[in-house]
């Protein structure tokens, strides 16, 4: 009786367990004022990095977006065909993605997008497709 019972709670652990990483919760906020973004996964800060987002006349949208689809090796239709790799859009043509312009990174430079040095962008990329796009929230605000 005593293995038997012993054996159910594993399973059910192993059941929890299963259950707590398919409902993993990504969250990237983002802070225009600062050109930050903190992501945190099930509530843990997992990363702090640096950001570009839209410079003079070109602003990035405030909100809460669920992630909406992703593209490994994007290329941008409205800005002569502009590399947009480890993208992760949430607001139409809005997406989350690398820029190889990393001097720029902390102050506002980009067309709207959130752009992240090549290697938080994969990262993020990562991140969020093994979390599920549909689990991964994109939170701008001022």
């Amino acid at each position: 009786m005593r293995g038997l019972l012993a054996t159910a709670v594993a399973f059910l652990l192993v059941l929890f367990q299963a259950e707590t990483a398919l409902s993993a919760n990504l969250v990237a906020e983002v802070s225009l004022s600062s050109q930050t973004m903190i992501v945190t996964q099930n509530g843990i800060v997992k990363h702090r990095w640096r950001v570009s987002t839209g410079r003079k006349g070109f602003g990035t949208p405030t909100g809460a977006w669920k992630a909406k689809w992703a593209s490994r090796n994007h290329r941008s239709r409205k800005y002569d065909n502009a590399p947009m790799p480890y993208a992760i859009f949430f607001n139409g043509g809005y997406a989350v993605h690398a820029t190889f312009d990393t001097k720029r990174l902390g102050r506002p430079a980009s067309h709207g997008c959130v752009r992240l040095h090549p290697s938080n962008a994969a990262t993020f990329f990562q991140l969020a497709n093994n979390s599920g796009l549909s689990n991964t929230r994109i939170v701008i605000s001022r």
